[in-house]
């Protein structure tokens, strides 16, 4: 790689290392209502939340009444969502006069957007009017990441806990999350976009004359706004079709360097918040080592291995070196604002999180450049995942390594305090199962399918495999990211994909939710010379081995059959 390539790398683990404590600092202490110099701005605003919607903050809920509340107001985002896209023909600040959203497509991108997905099976600035885009995706960009935080906020209550039969109020997380911490982030980030270059305007279309005499259709958008809660929430979902590699999304390497960041920022902070509210900081430390290697590792890899290039280019006589006028490797598919190595970091980042953006074709990467972003995807997206949802699995995987460990002492597993037993087990089991299943489950069936291998696969054989195998891995972890040869927008991947994304996200964050409750419940046990530490080295290559073995024993047969033996071709 290139000098330039190292320190922006550099650049970015450093800035991390400086600002995700402080940041994690911060999320604890508004999730556990400590006072701070802002109550000022967000009090009244808070109060006056709680009187219109009336909500009692300090009435908690036991686990399954938070999980109901959910639920409920999932679904009425939901409808919400649905509605204005069906309707949008009829509604206001439509500039470019777009008519409603076909129902199939209606349905998957209202799914979509309330799982932190952001699947896009359409272009957004040749489908979406401004009203649909600012009031129904943007504001699901905001509400899906603080359900994942409240999710999250839930679940280390219940480790933390003792005797307690409540985990917090699904309501007062909703709004603190919303109003403390994604706005006052979102606004600043915004800010920074927009001084870079990122547009933010009511503009339709602008028809200009080019050069060459010619007319050309120039887009308008609200769309800083958008892009900065679409990489801090880990949302993905962009106001045009080639998303972050549009100029207008990402018009410069800052814009690039500050969106990956932002990005990851949230998701490193969130071990930090865990420290804290567990009053256990070295398991947060432990946390956030296992994450970093696991990140390090992706970008790295994929990294050198776009910068490496296709090795059948280098024996037909193409040159792949990087110079100083060349970035080298693997150009296809890529913006050459950013090259390989730019865009070989963002793909890791996003695969790593839910965020479902591209700088570059994720379908055009090496063999085993897109290998690594889909193993990433396979791994659960705990490096280090998405707002909330990243930590939750991450804590999953913590628990079954403690029953492993367990198992193999001879003693009843414990984590912090709290003895491991069949019912958290069966529960992990079931949050660890429900990805598996519905993506391995919906891509055997869709190779029967005739639309599919007719009209949705354009490339036969394993690259084809790998293309349907990506999009229901991206929808099951609410990535949304896609290789993007596969035409998506048809009534059978609308609709499985649609109930993929439901999966995912809620027979994870149901079973989380169940152990925050049985957890909660449970009093804590002294710790004794038996006791196995999880806060040490060894812990943390144990949480490593698990999480590897795990994804290789479910996957590893059906990546042999897309980019595995497709990188042996070559």
């Amino acid at each position: 790689m290139s000098g330039a390539s190292w320190a922006q790398y550099v650049a970015l683990i450093v800035l991390l290392a400086i600002t995700a404590p402080l940041l994690g600092r911060y999320i604890a202490n508004v999730l556990e209502g400590v006072p701070s110099r802002l109550d000022r701005a967000f009090d009244p605003a808070e109060r006056l939340i709680y009187r219109v919607c009336r909500i009692d903050p300090d009435r908690e809920q036991r686990w399954n009444i938070y999980t109901l509340s959910l639920m409920v107001f999932t679904g009425v985002g939901l409808l919400f969502l649905y509605l204005i896209q069906r309707l949008q023909g009829n509604l206001p600040f439509n500039p470019t006069g777009f008519a409603a959203v076909a129902p199939a497509l209606a349905f998957n991108t209202s799914v979509s957007f309330i799982t932190n997905t952001n699947w896009q099976a359409y272009g957004g600035e040749a489908v979406m009017s401004h009203f649909t885009q600012v009031v129904g995706l943007t504001v699901q960009q905001f509400l899906s990441a603080a359900v994942g935080l409240a999710v999250m906020a839930a679940f280390i209550r219940g480790l933390a806990r003792a005797g307690h039969r409540t985990v917090g109020n699904f309501w007062a997380d909703l709004v603190r999350t919303t109003l403390r911490i994604l706005l006052p982030l979102a606004f600043v980030f915004a800010i920074v976009l927009l001084a870079s270059g990122v547009i933010q305007n009511t503009h339709g279309f602008t028809t200009v004359h080019t050069v060459a005499g010619s007319t050309q259709q120039i887009p308008g958008g609200v769309n800083a706004s958008m892009e900065s809660m679409k990489q801090l929430g880990t949302n993905g979902g962009d106001w045009f079709n080639v998303n972050s590699a549009h100029p207008y999304s990402n018009p410069n390497g800052f814009s690039d360097f500050i969106e990956i960041y932002a990005i990851l920022l949230i998701g490193f902070a969130l071990p930090f918040t865990f420290g804290r509210m567990i009053k256990d900081k070295r398991q947060g430390y432990a946390v956030v080592t296992i994450m970093s290697v696991i990140f390090l590792a992706a970008t790295l890899s994929l990294m050198f291995l776009e910068v490496g290039g296709n090795p059948k280019l280098t024996d037909a006589g193409a040159t792949q070196k990087v110079t100083a006028t060349s970035p080298g490797g693997n150009a296809e598919g890529k913006e050459v604002r950013f090259g390989p190595s730019a865009s070989g970091l963002w793909g890791a980042a996003t695969t790593g999180t839910s965020n479902g953006s591209i700088n570059s074709q994720l379908d055009s990467y090496t063999p085993a450049g897109g290998l690594v972003a889909l193993g990433d995807l396979k791994l659960g997206e705990i490096s280090p995942g998405g707002v909330g949802t990243g930590l939750n699995g991450l804590l999953i995987i913590v628990i079954l390594a403690v029953f492993i460990a367990g198992l193999m002492v001879g003693r009843t597993p414990e984590y912090l305090g709290k003895k491991i037993q069949a019912r958290e087990v069966k529960l992990v089991a079931l949050y660890v199962l429900a990805m598996p299943v519905v993506v391995l489950g919906f891509t055997a069936l869709s190779v029967f399918v005739q639309s599919v291998l007719n009209k949705s696969i354009y490339n036969p054989g394993p690259h084809g495999f790998t293309e349907l195998l990506y999009a229901y891995t991206s929808s099951a972890n609410n990535n949304g990211s896609a290789f993007a040869g596969l035409t998506a927008n048809t009534a059978w991947l609308n609709n499985t994909l649609g109930i993929t994304m439901l999966v995912g996200r809620f027979f994870t964050i149901i079973p989380a939710l169940a152990i925050a409750g049985s957890l909660a419940r449970k009093r804590h046990t002294p710790a004794t010379a038996g006791t196995f530490p999880t806060h040490t080295p060894l812990f943390v290559v144990l949480v490593l081995g698990v999480v590897i073995i795990l994804a290789a024993l479910t996957f590893l047969p059906v990546l042999a059959l897309g980019p595995i033996v497709e990188q042996l071709h070559i």
